[in-house]
C-alpha cells in the first residue's frame, strides 16, 4: 500500500526499483563488506565526495580489516593514510571508536544503535547508517541528501533545513519489507537525481508526486540560500592546518620550523594554525623544537 504523507504519496517501491536500477557500484556495498568496513565508509565519507573515499577505504579495509588491527595502529601511521580525505580529527576518533569496541564489545561492531551511538565519533546518522547498512535494522536514515528529497516532495521546498521531527517523519514512510534498500534509494536519489543544484528531475521516479514540481519548481528563499553557503576553503586556518599536515605526512623525519614557515606568507595565521594541530594532538614537537605526527 502506498504511504500517505502530506497528501502526497510515496511509494516505496519505487525507490527501491530506483536503486536497483541506478546505484553506484561503491565498494562497501559488495557482499562480504563487514559492519567495520560500513563503519569506515560513514566516517570517511563526512563531508568527502564517495570518489576521493573509495581508493581509501579499500587500502583500509585490506591494512586493517577489523577493529582491533586499527586499535593497534600506530596515531602517526593512520594520518599518513587518511592522507587529504579532510578533518584529521576523524582518524583519530575512528582509533578511538575501534578500541572502545575492542574493549566493550570483544572487537565486534555493535548492531544496536544506541550502541554505537556510546562509541566515540559516532553521531546520529552514523549510528542509524550502520544498524541499517550493515546489520539491516529497519531504522530512519536521515543524512543531507534524504533531508533534501523529503523536503522537496513533502513540502515544496528547494532545500531543507534540520527539524526535529524529522528521523519519525522518515521512520513513517519505511517499508515493512526491503526498509533498508528503500534508505539508500533515498540517499542515491539525493546524491544523484534531486541533487542541491540543477536537480534531474526528469529522471526522478517521484516527479509525478513531488510538491516542489507542483508548486512549478519554485527558486530558494533568500533563508535557504543563507544556509546553502558553503564555507570558503582557500585562505583558511583550514587550509594552512591542511598545508601543515601535507608536510608532516610527508616526512619521514622531524620537520624544522624552518620548513614550515616556507610554507605560508602570513605568520601569525601560520602559528595559529600549527598551535591548533599541537591542541588537537595531530602534530608533536620534540625536544628539540622538530614537529612531528603524533606517535
Amino acid at each position: 500500500m502506498p504511504i500517505i504523507v502530506a497528501n502526497i504519496v510515496i511509494r516505496p517501491e519505487k525507490i527501491v526499483a530506483y536503486f536497483e536500477a541506478n546505484a553506484r557500484d561503491l565498494p562497501w556495498r559488495r557482499p562480504g563488506t563487514t559492519p567495520w568496513g560500513v563503519l569506515l565508509s560513514e566516517v570517511m565519507s563526512h563531508q568527502t565526495p564517495v570518489a576521493r573515499v573509495a581508493p581509501v577505504w579499500e587500502e583500509w579495509v585490506e591494512r586493517w580489516p577489523t577493529p582491533r588491527d586499527f586499535a593497534a595502529a600506530s596515531p602517526d601511521d593512520i594520518l599518513r593514510a587518511w592522507g587529504s580525505l579532510g578533518y584529521p580529527r576523524r582518524a583519530l576518533r575512528l582509533r578511538e571508536c575501534a578500541q572502545v569496541i575492542v574493549d566493550a564489545h570483544a572487537g565486534e561492531v555493535p548492531a544496536d544503535v544506541e550502541a554505537l551511538l556510546a562509541l566515540p565519533g559516532v553521531g546520529d546518522y552514523t549510528a542509524r547508517a550502520v544498524a541499517c547498512f550493515a546489520f539491516g535494522a529497519n531504522v530512519a536514515v536521515v543524512d543531507t541528501n534524504v533531508r533534501r528529497v523529503y523536503a522537496r516532495a513533502e513540502s515544496g521546498r528547494f532545500l531543507a533545513v534540520p527539524r526535529k521531527s524529522e528521523i519519525a517523519d522518515l521512520a513513517a514512510l519505511l517499508p515493512e519489507r526491503n526498509g533498508p534498500v528503500f534508505s539508500a534509494g533515498l540517499m542515491e536519489l539525493g546524491a544523484l537525481v534531486c541533487t542541491a543544484a540543477n536537480p534531474k528531475c526528469g529522471s526522478c521516479p517521484l516527479e509525478a508526486d513531488c510538491a516542489w514540481v507542483a508548486a512549478g519548481r519554485p527558486e530558494p528563499s533568500p533563508e535557504e540560500l543563507r544556509k546553502k553557503k558553503v564555507q570558503k576553503f582557500v585562505g583558511t586556518d583550514r587550509q594552512v592546518r591542511g598545508t601543515i599536515m601535507k608536510l608532516l605526512r610527508e616526512s619521514n623525519t622531524p620537520v624544522s620550523c624552518a620548513k614550515i614557515d616556507a610554507l605560508w606568507p602570513d605568520n601569525v595565521q601560520l602559528s595559529r594554525a600549527l598551535f591548533s594541530l599541537l591542541d588537537d594532538n595531530l602534530a608533536e614537537q620534540d625536544d628539540a623544537g622538530y614537529f612531528h605526527l603524533p606517535r
